[in-house]
């Protein structure tokens, strides 16, 4: 049987202007959710494998078609919360690093990234995100409307945002954009400076 367990919020202060009440339900109860649900398809899919269920596929409707789709959207779930909990709990100073340097060379300066990334935030319908694409060998922002919807195979999260409603609505209500202008304000740049390092392959450590 396929293990998987929660990871924990990696900061333990609170944030600036998101409440510990809606990292609460955002964590303990989405996320570890969509944990639940990722271990639970992943051991139906399983019983195809053990041959415990006969293997028949239809892309009309069968249940092998369903936990496909099911576990792309449960395991991206996962995934993506637990890079956007791995970016916060910082002070938002981004400081020097190759990082930051590859989004000066990108996007010209780290104030034009980020106005090109909050626009991004405010234009997605459920996440945005900064990837290094490892087929062009460089930086892209990704905008993705569902946990399987709008992400490029060969694009590895370094930054991540949620903006579905439940993430900043308790808080903002229906001010988006006060929400991403606290995220900056929370950023743990050094956790997506170790991404980056991860995926280009200058983490030394």
């Amino acid at each position: 049987m396929q293990q998987y367990d929660p990871k924990p919020l990696p900061y333990t202060l609170s944030l600036e202007g998101i409440s510990d009440k809606t990292m609460e339900i955002h964590h303990d109860k989405l996320y570890v959710g969509y944990v639940k649900k990722m271990l639970e398809i992943g051991g139906e899919l399983a019983k195809f494998v053990s041959g415990e269920k006969e293997i028949k596929g239809n892309q009309t409707y069968s249940e092998l078609r369903a936990l496909r789709q099911g576990e792309t959207f449960a395991k991206n779930g996962v995934y993506l919360h637990e890079y956007y909990f791995s970016v916060l709990g910082g002070n938002g100073e981004a400081g020097e690093g190759k990082l930051v340097s590859a989004i000066n060379e990108t996007y010209g300066s780290l104030d034009r990234f980020k106005e090109y990334f909050s626009a991004s935030a405010m234009a997605a319908r459920g996440w945005v995100v900064l990837a290094w694409d490892v087929q062009q060998k460089r930086l892209t922002v990704v905008g993705c409307d569902a946990h399987n919807q709008g992400g490029i195979w060969g694009c590895l999260p370094v930054l991540v945002l949620d903006v579905y409603e439940h993430a900043y609505y308790l808080d903002y209500g229906s001010n988006r954009s006060a929400y991403v202008e606290d995220f900056w304000k929370n950023l743990d740049w050094a956790a997506a400076e170790k991404h980056f390092a991860r995926w280009t392959g200058s983490d030394n450590s």
